[in-house]
Order: structure tokens, then C-alpha cells, then sequence
């Protein structure tokens, strides 16, 4: 349940990517063709970069897309390389994304708490709903992590 979730989440958000690439070409051509701004538009794409970042990475590291030295790592045997990545899901990972998870809670509570907004005149007023997505990336990391480790576990009992 926990793969289909983040697998799905991550195909949603790859889709902004071309949002983002629309959005950008709308504004270049308001601001050199016909010298405006669209402030709000700007910052979409500002949102949109953060959320296909903080989403996919859960979707990241269940397609193994994250970089890695692969100087020893890809002579290992399947036995080797599950022991690397189950300590590195264990002893890196998770706890990473757990200080991260509680960490952020103020900050995003303090957010919440003014419902704080761009500071630019005519941005988009929802900068606390952004900053939410920094415990919830840290949580679906962990969901997968732990996914991901179970698989570890189950290469090394054979």
C-alpha cells in the first residue's frame, strides 16, 4: 500500500514539471514581450519545484534513483549490496528523516499559526501549505525506507 502511494504520488508530481516549464515560458514572454509581471505565476513555479522535489523523493528512492558511489557497490553480490542498503536505510536514512519530521513541526505550526503568505504584493498567500511538505517528505521517505528495508531483510533471509 505503502509503494502504490508513493509510486503514485510520484507520477503526479512529475507532471508540474511540465506546469513549471509552461509557466516559466508565460512569464519570459509577459516580462519581454509586453513588460509586465505576473508575480503570482512566478511563484508558482517556485511551489511547483518544491513539490516535485520534497514528493518525489520518497518515489526516488523506491526506483533506486538516488546517486550513490558505485566504485565498490557494483562488483558487491546481492547478498553485500542488500547489507549496505538496509544499514544505510537503518542507520542514515532514518534517522535523517525522523530529526527532519520533528524538527520541522515548530516551524511549520508557527507557519500555520499566522497562515503566513508571500511577501511579495500579489503572491500566492499560501507559503504555510509549501512549508508542510517538509515533515510530510520526511515521513514518506521514512515510509519508504522502511518498505524498502523489509525488502533488504527478506534478500538477506533468502
Amino acid at each position: 500500500m505503502i509503494d502504490r502511494a508513493i509510486d503514485w504520488t510520484g507520477r503526479a508530481v512529475a507532471w508540474l514539471t511540465f506546469a513549471m516549464i509552461a509557466a516559466t515560458c508565460v512569464v519570459v514572454v509577459l516580462r519581454y514581450g509586453f513588460d509586465t509581471s505576473a508575480i503570482m505565476l512566478q511563484e508558482s513555479v517556485i511551489y511547483m519545484h518544491g513539490m516535485v522535489f520534497m514528493l518525489g523523493l520518497a518515489y526516488t528512492a523506491q526506483h533506486d534513483g538516488h546517486v550513490r558511489v558505485d566504485v565498490l557497490y557494483g562488483r558487491m553480490s546481492a547478498r553485500a549490496r542488500a547489507v549496505v542498503n538496509l544499514v544505510g536505510h537503518l542507520a542514515l536514512t532514518a534517522p535523517l528523516c525522523v530529526t527532519i519530521f520533528f524538527t520541522s513541526l515548530d516551524y511549520v505550526a508557527s507557519s500555520w499559526a499566522v497562515l503566513e503568505g508571500s511577501q511579495e504584493v500579489g503572491g500566492i498567500p499560501a507559503v504555510f501549505a509549501l512549508k508542510t511538505l517538509i515533515p510530510l517528505a520526511a515521513a514518506m521517505l521514512l515510509a519508504q525506507a522502511a518498505v524498502l528495508s523489509v525488502r533488504e531483510f527478506r534478500t538477506l533471509r533468502g
